[in-house]
Order: C-alpha cells, then sequence, then structure tokens
C-alpha cells in the first residue's frame, strides 16, 4: 500500500497540469518565466521556483515536479551537478536546461542524462513553450505505459527519435549536433551558435557524418 506521508508523484496526478520547476537564480528572467508557463500549451502548466539547486532538492522533496527547467549557472551546487541527483532520485522527471553557456561538454553529459531539450540564452518563449511540449509528450506516453506496470521506465530518447541510447561520446555528440539542426530548420549558423562552436567546426563534422552515411537535415 503506499505511503501516504510520502511526497506527491507526477504519476499520480493524471488529470492535473503539469507541474515545472524553474531552478534559475536571475530573478527578472525567473519572474517572467514563472508568470509566463502557466499560459503556455494546451494541457496546462503549473509553475514554481527556485534560486538554486539546494533550494530545489528541498521542494522536489516536498513534491516532485513532472518537468524542471534548468539553468546550469547556479550559486552553490551547480546546474549539472543538480541534474545528475534529480536523474538519480526522480528518473520520471523531464528535464530541459536553458543556460547562457554554449558548452559541448556539458551538452554531452545531458544527453546522457536524457535531457529533453537544450535551450540557450537569451531565448524567445515560444521556444521554451515547444520545450515543455516535448516533455509534456514524454510524460503522457510514460504515463500510459505506467497505467500498466508497476514502475515509471525512463524513455531513453525522445518520442518519435531513436530508441537506442548513445554507446560513445561521439554518438551523443552527433545526436545533439543533429538535433539542434533540426530545431534551427537547417540553419546551420543559428545550429553553430547555440551549440557553442564555430560554423567551421560544425561544417567539418557535418561532412564526416555524411561520409559515415547519416542523412544530414
Amino acid at each position: 500500500m503506499p505511503d501516504p506521508s510520502a511526497p506527491s508523484s507526477p504519476w499520480t496526478r493524471l488529470n492535473q497540469p503539469f507541474a515545472v520547476l524553474l531552478v534559475e537564480d536571475e530573478p527578472r528572467l525567473r519572474d517572467l518565466l514563472l508568470e509566463a508557463i502557466p499560459d503556455m500549451g494546451r494541457s496546462g502548466f503549473s509553475a514554481a521556483g527556485a534560486r538554486s539547486g539546494e533550494e530545489a532538492l528541498r521542494l522536489m522533496n516536498a513534491q516532485v515536479r513532472d518537468i524542471i527547467i534548468l539553468d546550469l549557472n547556479l550559486p552553490g551546487m551547480d546546474g549539472m551537478e543538480f541534474f545528475e541527483q534529480v536523474r538519480q532520485r526522480w528518473p520520471q522527471t523531464q528535464v530541459i536546461i536553458l543556460t547562457g553557456f554554449g558548452d559541448l561538454d556539458a551538452a554531452r553529459k545531458a544527453i546522457h542524462l536524457q535531457v529533453v531539450d537544450f535551450l540557450s540564452k537569451p531565448c524567445h518563449l515560444s521556444d521554451v513553450e515547444l520545450a515543455l511540449d516535448r516533455a509534456r509528450r514524454r510524460i503522457v506516453e510514460l504515463r500510459k505505459i505506467n497505467m500498466t506496470d508497476t514502475a515509471p521506465p525512463v524513455l531513453a530518447q525522445p518520442i518519435n527519435e531513436s530508441t537506442t541510447p548513445p554507446t560513445t561520446l561521439e554518438e551523443s555528440e552527433r545526436q545533439m549536433i543533429i538535433a539542434a539542426l533540426e530545431r534551427n530548420r537547417g540553419n546551420r549558423t543559428a545550429a553553430a551558435v547555440e551549440l557553442g562552436i564555430s560554423r567551421r567546426t560544425l561544417h567539418y563534422r557535418l561532412q564526416e557524418y555524411e561520409r559515415q552515411g547519416f542523412i544530414i537535415p
């Protein structure tokens, strides 16, 4: 029998808005997103904010959130360390990274931790809404699975994408680059800016992928 004193789980709240936790130490951006998020999406979202990873962990212990929007540059515990703890303790929770850093190594780690999206500041509210919708679709799919299973599994890849997890850093990097190209509708300059690499570096990477037989968007 479930423990009534345990923190609430998103897997039992099938008909409620998706709960979003925004972990952002910049007050103006945090307030802007907290005001905007509840109006995003047809399914509806509720939103709460945290100024640090430590505060976010306390809020997650009190109530498990469905989705986290996470800045990597946080005071105290950094965002990637917090992300790793979330993945270990709440593997069902979906995470969107929103950061001012174009850090390729961080992006690689985020892919291994099954990030929903990697958004670079500044970004449009429409980009945040699209990322929330991707997270929502993951959760809906997992809830369907959970209706016939005792424990919700974690999707290795976003819905409608390959379900085979990356096995090497090179494969992780390739998936990240191709995903950035798709988000930017094939615009290589915009994808390079999002990834934090030069357009020339991106060009060389894509040439290598084409030689390996991959179809580049």
